[in-house]
């Protein structure tokens, strides 16, 4: 059964939610967080409720509209999102009110809305969406487990269109606590030179992806979704290409028949050094490239990537700003991304142009 790619969305640090060619316009920055281009929601949400919406849920319904509507679809049977860190700005607020206010006369508000499934709750109020709605909160994998259970729910056929997608913010209060680990670089450095840094660390990112994916095609759809999967720490580099392996072998695929790749490489030299050992091994002639030095680090930013790819697949073309390494043939039929965050959390997502 194929799954299709009938419309995406993508609120991100780049004009992604504008149309037009893929990255014509790159937005260079020099700085160790990047906050995303936020287009005027007021296209989709009420004035009087833009005030009390968080940035993230506002992200969210964006990204999850914009997907709807280059769909064509005003409602999906189903909302599945994937968020590892869920609303922080609101968690911030609350817990600074209980130390302020010494948990006394506490507004539950900040509270309802700090919670993961928000995003996905909006959603569904203003599509007025009854259906299945479910979020999934799993540090590095939250979101190719919410498309992972698209899947299941469309092979199932209780679906016809379901709305999926990855969504996360970056607050003061969470990158101050990051960087006490060492996550992110110290000093800041221009974005589009991020991949070649000789240096510990990457940038912080944020953003929301949205996909309307369905048993059917739609006249928009240039991609399938062909398969999804996941490894929690491996043990080392060779299990990592032993998976890829087996994953493309599932996908009755080989190396070969892989046009390009889509890799996370986010600018830290430890982090970036499993990409270099499995690009030597399966894909040393292949052209590739990169999207964390565009939408920066964030544990579901492989949205972006699916985003990125499935808009490459549309054009054909790699564009300059994501091109990492090679040149890619003429005719990109096959995509596969490879992420991990932190080291830990591997997943892979095959994309195949239909």
């Amino acid at each position: 059964m194929q799954i299709y790619i009938n419309g995406t969305g993508c609120i991100s640090p780049q004009e992604t939610a504008q149309g037009g060619p893929l990255l014509a316009t790159p937005r260079e920055y020099e700085q160790v967080r990047l906050a995303t281009v936020d287009p005027d929601y007021k296209q989709w949400i009420d004035v009087k409720q833009i005030r009390r919406m968080s940035r993230v849920v506002k992200m969210g319904v964006g990204a999850a509209n914009l997907s709807l509507e280059a769909a064509g679809i005003t409602a999906p049977d189903a909302i599945i999102t994937g968020t590892a860190y869920g609303c922080l700005d609101d968690t911030g607020v609350f817990l600074t009110k209980m130390v302020n206010q010494q948990e006394e006369m506490l507004t539950p508000t900040a509270f309802i809305q700090s919670t993961h499934n928000t995003v996905a709750g909006q959603i569904a109020l203003l599509l007025g969406c009854n259906g299945y709605n479910n979020t999934f909160v799993h540090r590095g994998f939250s979101f190719e487990n919410a498309l992972l259970d698209a899947i299941m729910i469309l092979k199932e056929g209780s679906a016809q269109h379901i709305l999926a997608g990855g969504v996360d913010e970056i607050t003061n209060h969470s990158h101050q606590l990051l960087s006490r680990f060492g996550l992110y670089k110290k000093t800041p450095v221009k974005t589009m030179e991020l991949l070649n840094s000789p240096s510990r660390g990457t940038i912080a990112g944020e953003g929301a992806a949205f996909f309307t994916l369905g048993i059917t095609k739609q006249p928009g759809a240039v991609a399938e979704l062909s398969g999804v999967s996941t490894l929690y720490k491996p043990l080392w580099e060779g299990e990592v290409i032993g998976h890829i392996m087996k994953f493309l072998e599932d996908n009755n695929c080989t190396p070969a028949d892989i046009d390009l790749i889509v890799t996370g490489r986010n600018g830290d030299i430890d982090q970036d050094e499993i990409y270099e050992e499995v690009a030597d091994a399966l894909f040393p002639e292949h052209a590739e490239a990169s999207f964390k030095h565009l939408c920066g680090e964030y544990p579901t930013a492989a949205s972006f990537g699916v985003w990125m790819a499935n808009a490459i697949i549309a054009q054909q073309e790699v564009p300059e700003a994501a091109a990492f390494f090679g040149k890619a043939p003429e005719k990109i039929k096959k995509v596969l991304i490879y992420n991990h965050h932190q080291g830990t959390h591997h997943s892979l997502v095959l994309l195949t142009a239909c």
